[in-house]
């Protein structure tokens, strides 16, 4: 069994050590560093090349939002950044998604769910709980006002059915959710999502679901 790399990027010492106890304590884990701030971070994971790192939103300098966008922005970057925070609607965690951050866990998260969230964003896909991550993304996409032309227009490469699996992501489903949705293959919805993310120049669930919503695609529940 391939270990999974993590990083640990929180300004508190307590949160740290907190968390490298829980998470090396899980098969298959191993945390290979912690970072005090946004530049340590950054600088972290060109030395330790982790696979997944945990962001603390609001750190001292240079922030998490601004450490996120630098640590996925460079081509052909792998890492994975799910971002810490202590509130569940705080206002920094959209901006960390658009940043290429691929879900968040608050930091009152249990040991199995912190597990789950470094394995789940590991895997490749997006930590898009329903119940938290689908009312944040809606409700800061109600904040932005109406849909932008240029990333409406964008919709109109997809196909019919792929823009149905791309509604059915924005509302949380995951692709085992969608497949039996849409009466099809789990595989068969894999390869929608890949096409998707190809086609509108996404780097994963998350930035998919933000642009279904900046779009219009999907509008939040009562508007």
């Amino acid at each position: 069994m391939t270990t999974i790399r993590v990083l640990i990027a929180d300004d508190q010492m307590m949160v740290r050590q907190g968390f490298t106890v829980l998470l090396n304590a899980e098969p298959g884990i191993e945390v290979v560093g912690q970072a005090v701030d946004g530049l340590d971070a950054v600088a972290k994971v060109t030395e330790l090349h982790p696979d997944v790192v945990l962001m603390d939103i609001r750190m001292p300098g240079l922030g998490g939002i601004e450490a996120t966008r630098l640590i996925t922005e460079p081509a052909g970057a792998t890492v994975k950044v799910l971002v810490l925070t202590t509130f569940d609607l705080d206002e920094y965690v959209y901006e960390a998604l658009r940043a290429g951050a691929c879900g968040f866990l608050l930091k009152d998260a249990s040991a199995a769910e912190l597990a789950h969230a470094v394995r789940v964003v590991a895997d490749g896909d997006a930590l898009l709980a329903p119940n938290i991550t689908k009312r944040l993304i809606a409700e800061f996409s109600r904040m932005s006002g109406a849909p932008r032309a240029p990333l409406k227009e964008r919709v109109g490469d997809l196909t019919e059915r792929e823009t149905e699996v791309l509604s059915l992501i924005a509302q949380g489903l995951s692709n085992a959710e969608i497949a039996k949705r849409l009466v099809v293959a789990e595989q068969t919805v894999k390869t929608h999502v890949s096409r998707i993310l190809l086609k509108l120049g996404l780097r994963d669930r998350t930035q998919a679901a933000v642009f279904a919503y900046e779009t219009g695609l999907v509008r939040p529940a009562g508007y």
